[in-house]
């Protein structure tokens, strides 16, 4: 005897509408057992259950982000701590940065996992995982992205004796460690605040949905301390260095003034100093990149504690997730194309990269020969 498949969908089409029932039949959180349903917000319950293909979609492009990431940032803590030349205390803070956003990474292939069972993986250990691995980098990141404003100042500002040692950076690399601790240990710990599920129920964030004052209060502080406190340093430091970099190139018109010619860059020291500006650069972008990033983040979660919840949908807080997880795969490659003694580092080391850069010690050196050789001439 036939199937019968209703009077209104024949047999081809019977597969999608089986998949059609697979989402509207559920809401949110229906495949987490009665034990762990306490993970789950009631937010979340008001929105149909993802597609299994939204979750598949999802994996596949944080699976590109881990290849990205790994090779990115592998290289460049390779590269940074074994060559002599960039072996210096600036370039720790680097090296720095690049563990923290390895350490992002390291939350990715959770994601994979979770979004092939569609749900949190370990449940609340999975969840607390998860969340503190992206706690940890992501404030760790905004401080360190502060500390390399704060030497990348002191380094142009005062080339002679503004720039940091090895202790110094050390002690610096170890201030970005205990600045992300304190919010990362608090909610695991449920001492304040807690890690929930978010958007599509495979994420794991800090709690800024839970309807009092506890939690707006949690939100208000790990927004500043995260967010608004590091974002503050940015722009101070960056604010000096753009005002100490003008008043260095007018005093050198003014010499150059003075002594009737046309410039004074041509000579070793402002060429060392112009490679410095386009270092400072390299870091301006990837603070750029940082805002761009955690941004909307910060406006979801500020949204969830003081604003219209009805606005959190769980794909409207996915692509801020996701969107913070991708400028930590690009941060590598943003030194691969500005930072001149790395880019003449991938030359040396990995040829196959097609990267073309002058060795800017020999550029440095070439600069202040010529203006030596130059310089009886103007007298003259």
């Amino acid at each position: 005897m036939a199937t019968n498949y209703t009077d209104d969908i024949g047999p081809v089409a019977y597969p999608l509408k089986m998949v059609s029932q697979e989402v509207v039949e559920h809401m949110l959180g229906w495949n987490i057992p009665e034990e762990h349903q306490g993970l789950v917000h009631e937010h979340w319950r008001n929105f149909p259950a993802v597609s299994k293909y939204a979750h598949f979609i999802l994996a596949l492009i944080y699976t590109c982000l881990i290849l990205a990431s790994v090779s990115g940032n592998g290289i460049v803590i390779w590269i940074f701590s074994t060559s002599k030349s960039l072996r210096s205390a600036s370039n720790m803070f680097v090296i720095n940065l690049a563990v923290f956003d390895m350490m992002m990474m390291l939350e990715m292939p959770l994601l994979v996992l979770n979004s092939f069972y569609q749900r949190l993986v370990g449940y609340q250990l999975g969840c607390d995982i998860y969340a503190v691995l992206g706690s940890l980098s992501g404030i760790g990141g905004a401080i360190t992205n502060a500390v390399i404003a704060y030497d990348r100042y002191k380094t142009i500002s005062s080339p002679l004796d503004g720039r940091l040692n090895r202790v110094q950076a050390s002690l610096l690399i170890l201030f970005t460690w205990l600045w992300a601790l304190p919010f990362t240990i608090l909610p695991a710990f449920r001492i304040w605040g807690r890690f929930v599920p978010e958007g599509f129920l495979t994420t794991c964030s800090f709690d800024y949905i839970t309807e009092d004052q506890d939690t707006k209060v949690f939100v208000m502080c790990i927004f500043a301390w995260s967010y608004c406190i590091p974002m503050l340093l940015i722009c101070y430091f960056y604010s000096k260095l753009f005002g100490a970099v003008r008043l260095h190139e007018r005093m050198l018109k003014e010499q150059a003034k003075k002594m009737n010619v046309k410039s004074l860059a041509a000579n070793k020291e402002d060429a060392g100093k112009s490679v410095e500006i386009r270092i400072a650069k390299v870091a301006f972008t990837i603070f750029f990149l940082f805002v761009c990033s955690w941004t909307p983040y910060a406006f979801v979660t500020m949204v969830g504690a003081f604003g219209d919840r009805g606005l959190l949908t769980p794909v409207a807080t996915m692509i801020p997730a996701v969107c913070a997880k991708i400028v930590s795969c690009i941060d590598p490659w943003v030194y691969a194309i500005n930072h001149p003694r790395y880019r003449a580092e991938l030359q040396k080391r990995v040829p196959w990269m097609g990267v073309r850069e002058a060795d800017p010690d020999s550029v440095s050196t070439s600069s202040g020969a010529t203006a030596q050789t130059q310089n009886p001439t103007a007298e003259a």
